[in-house]
């Protein structure tokens, strides 16, 4: 059986999946797993990119181990807006920043005072936002220009990796639609808005759409791990574009989540949305693995719960998942409520502790305990799906009846069963490693194996398992939403979210 390497990095862990083709079923392996966490040093946050790679090339090694051979191609897939810079003889200049660098705190403003907000959203079809790969390079323009003059090429972080293995310089549709840089109706980078902000358009690399086969890997790969060559394919770079592909999906009147550190929520679309009150609402289109549009938004997911388990794992209290959901369930509902997109949730030293504060300043009973803690993160969080479903419904001109999601978080059953609660919408969740196997799809119809994302969505539908949540307590959760939209309402944190 033929197999390909599927590379998935997301912003708190990496991994390779190997994934095997028998013409009938997609089977997934998963061979090497590794944290992978910005580093904080002289008051920046960045991105550890070659630790990442050494990491990736553990994983052929163990892979290769594992006597899987007959590998036909390898692609990654990463979060979106980091990028990396080259010098003009192609050597890294220094380590990426993340996108949690406060480095890009006044840019969005300053930005802004030159290109009005609505004039950037109707260009590039992305919510403005600090995070931003445009918000990234205005900032270092300002604040270290000389790493700029002395960048020949900026590659985004899944196109700096594949520029490792294979040596060919070039950034993938869905990770550029990414980076508020993308004219969404040229569909190339946006020259007249590179030129009025003063960034350099000539180190942009060209775009190519997924599936693009880049070469063979480097001789030096291949030397180092006594392997031939491996095609080198510029995939869906964008974590949730391979997500998105590998959903079992079967209706228009569907909506997707992908479940990680952040939730994106959407629905696919033929054409960009770039309403008024898209922008308003913090929408965001972004390509799709077959080079349409994802309509979406942004959410704060697991970083929350992930956040609260590092503050107490350094107080001693290490939980299990089977003990966090008992919690949970030990515990009673809705006795208080957060906005997970609140900026005081972003980055804090101490997540409890945010919590807490949150729920005082907006005249709520705090949580104390981790059950009332996660209890709060996980009814909240589902409560937020529901105002971004409404809000898609009308964005998008259609009813929404099921809800897909796929993802790491998924694992988290009371996760799915809160948000089927929630939004009073039939959740199907599945499959769990989606944002790796729609990466391999991407390879298995670059190779030919597969005729296209609708053949590989079937085929995906036959080999892996989901798992159906129905909405439940329907009276208790609408009184509940009630609530949450007060508390969205009086504190005016809708203006937070966007």
């Amino acid at each position: 059986m033929n197999k390909v390497w599927a590379f998935d990095l997301g912003a708190s862990n990496g991994r390779l999946m190997v994934s095997g083709f028998d013409g009938n079923r997609l089977f997934l392996e998963e061979v090497h797993r590794f944290p992978n966490h910005p580093v904080h040093v002289t008051g920046h946050y960045y991105w550890d990119i070659l630790r990442t790679f050494q990491e990736m090339k553990a994983g052929i090694g163990k892979s290769i181990k594992k006597g899987h051979k007959s590998i036909e191609s390898l692609s990654i897939d990463t979060w979106g807006v980091d990028f990396g810079l080259l010098s003009e003889t192609g050597e890294l200049l220094g380590n990426p920043y993340s996108y949690r660098d406060p480095h890009t705190k006044e840019s969005l403003m300053e930005l802004l005072s030159v290109i009005q907000k609505e004039v950037l959203y109707t260009r590039t079809g992305v919510e403005p936002a600090a995070i931003n790969t445009i918000c990234q390079l205005y900032a270092i323009k300002n604040n270290n220009s000389s790493l700029l003059e002395r960048a020949k090429t900026l590659l985004l972080t899944p196109n700096l990796l594949s520029y490792f293995f294979s040596g060919v310089r070039a950034n993938e549709y869905t990770i550029s639609t990414t980076t508020s840089l993308f004219n969404i109706q040229e569909r190339n980078w946006d020259s007249d808005l590179m030129e009025r902000l003063n960034l350099r358009r000539d180190m942009m690399a060209d775009i190519v759409m997924p599936g693009t086969i880049l070469g063979p890997t480097l001789y030096t790969i291949q030397n180092e791990f006594s392997i031939g060559p491996v095609k080198v394919i510029a995939g869906a770079g964008h974590d949730t574009a391979c997500a998105l592909a590998a959903l079992p999906i079967q209706t228009e009147n569907s909506a997707f989540m992908s479940c990680g550190t952040w939730i994106l929520m959407g629905v696919q679309v033929k054409k960009p949305v770039i309403t008024e009150q898209a922008l308003e609402w913090g929408f965001t289109n972004e390509g799709t693995a077959d080079g349409e549009y994802r309509l979406l938004k942004n959410i704060m997911g697991m970083w929350l719960i992930q956040q609260c388990k590092s503050a107490w794992s350094k107080e001693g209290r290490i939980f299990t998942y089977e003990e966090e959901a008992q919690l949970i369930r030990d515990t009673a509902s809705f006795t208080s409520l957060i906005d997970p997109d609140d900026s005081a949730f972003f980055n804090p030293n101490h997540m409890p502790e945010q919590i807490r504060n949150y729920c005082i300043r907006t005249g709520q009973e705090a949580p104390e305990t981790p059950g009332e803690f996660l209890r709060c993160i996980l009814v909240s969080l589902s409560l937020k799906y529901r105002w971004v479903l409404e809000k898609l419904e009308q964005l998008a001109g259609k009813s929404i009846e099921t809800i897909h999601m796929g993802g790491g978080g998924i694992q988290n059953e009371l996760f799915c069963q809160f948000t089927a609660n929630a939004t009073n919408r039939t959740v199907i969740a599945g499959p769990v490693e989606a944002s790796a196997i729609g990466n391999s799809l991407t390879q298995w119809i670059a190779l030919g194996k597969m005729k296209d994302l609708k053949e590989g969505r079937e085929i995906v539908k036959n080999s892996f398992p989901v798992k159906v949540y129905e909405p439940q307590n329907q009276l208790e959760w609408q009184e509940a939403y009630g609530h949450f939209i007060k508390l969205l309402t009086n504190y005016n944190v809708e203006e937070t979210l966007s």
